[in-house]
């Protein structure tokens, strides 16, 4: 038998290549004579550099870039195996994560690291690039990430504007000539799996703002300068971003990366899923195995195991799931392609004991999977 084991990560417990050992070393001793293929997955979330590179027998590029506050930091990027993809999470050098309660402040917050880890990217000789771009610190359009890259934004006194979204009313030209020559040979893609609008009530200042440390009344003045934005945008190059969907993910860069770039917003499981080759390891294999920490309404949308769900039942593939915990009716996830749900819980256990003991219950879950596949060709 063949086995491709292909999870997400158990948020804050196990990454995805965890997950993937553990349930091959489960399964290996019950099934030592099957063939297996571990392919750790991601959604464009965090990990999926990681998931990328141990996938594709890539490497982790480390460098220096600026944080959202324009200080130093130390981020990270991936290359695929090929060479020619590299993979982004923003949130390395614009993430909410690395900032102190007391710092978060989306006035002044920027996305240039972003765009230096993407220049970097571009000197690695990379010629697609998939920029994961959840957690951000920034609601600035990717004016950040676009000036770091080569693109002015001017004020009425011919002085370029300084970082955050608190400047962006202020702009009043945009000029593009100095973009970065590399990216008009490069594909950029945003794994974006939020339908968000630039503007408006379900935009990014408003739904997302507070959490990035703005008040209402400053999340009032960061929508109404990502409309300016917008507006400037559609005057120039007649190109609708304030009302794309997804394009405020990530306090506007959604939007950015397409006026911007030329960029396309993408499933971040399409991305992932194709950038790893998953439909051609499907093709091999006899059985799929997939997992999250956590099964509920949301696995239908975008997320990991969903996808590999449904991308199992088009190559009429077995595809098995274990999760921390299950939200969801079991009959609504078999419908999705699911063959089976298991919880990895063998006990009663409060979440801390679960989480702090996820590595041994997922082995002992896949060990007992295992069994019941031996006796089922037994039988």
């Amino acid at each position: 038998m063949r086995v491709l084991i292909c999870p997400d990560k158990f948020k804050e417990c196990l990454g995805a290549l965890q997950v993937a050992s553990c349930i091959r070393k489960g399964m290996l001793k019950v099934m030592p004579e099957a063939e297996f293929h571990t392919m750790p997955l991601a959604d464009g979330g965090e990990g999926t550099v990681e998931a990328l590179v141990e996938s594709t027998g890539g490497r982790i590029v480390t460098v220096q870039v600026h944080d959202p506050l324009m200080r130093p930091v130390t981020a990270f990027f991936g290359i695929s195996g090929q060479g020619n993809t590299a993979v982004i999470e923003m949130a390395a050098a614009s993430g909410l994560a690395l900032l102190k309660p007391g710092e978060r402040n989306p006035l002044i917050t920027s996305t240039y690291g972003t765009g230096e880890l993407i220049k970097f990217a571009l000197d690695e000789g990379c010629h697609e690039i998939i920029l994961g771009i959840g957690g951000s610190a920034t609601v600035d359009g990717g004016v950040g990430m676009a000036q770091a890259l080569g693109i002015t934004f001017r004020d009425e006194l011919d002085q370029e504007i300084a970082p955050g979204g608190g400047n962006l009313n202020r702009i009043v030209s945009i000029d593009k000539s100095n973009l970065d020559p590399r990216l008009s040979h490069c594909n950029v893609y945003a794994a974006c799996d939020v339908s968000n609008p630039l503007t408006g009530p379900t935009g990014a200042a408003l739904v997302y703002g507070p959490q990035k440390g703005a008040t209402p009344a400053v999340a009032k003045q960061l929508d109404d300068n990502l409309r300016h934005l917008g507006s400037l945008i559609r005057d120039l190059w007649n190109r609708e971003v304030d009302s794309l969907a997804g394009s405020g993910a990530a306090g506007g860069l959604g939007g950015g990366i397409v006026a911007f770039l030329n960029g396309e917003l993408r499933s971040g499981f399409e991305l992932i899923s194709r950038a790893v080759k998953l439909e051609k390891w499907m093709g091999w294999a006899d059985l799929v195995i997939t997992g999250e920490g956590k099964m509920d309404a949301q696995t239908a949308f975008g997320k990991t195991a969903g996808g590999v769900a449904r991308m199992a039942r088009s190559t009429n593939k077995p595809v098995i799931a274990f999760a921390g915990s299950v939200e969801e009716e079991t009959d609504k996830l078999l419908a999705l392609g699911f063959t089976a749900v298991i919880p990895i819980a063998d006990r009663p256990m409060t979440l801390q004991q679960s989480m702090a003991d996820a590595g041994s219950l997922l082995e002992n879950a896949a060990e007992r999977v295992g069994r019941m596949l031996v006796l089922g060709k037994r039988l």
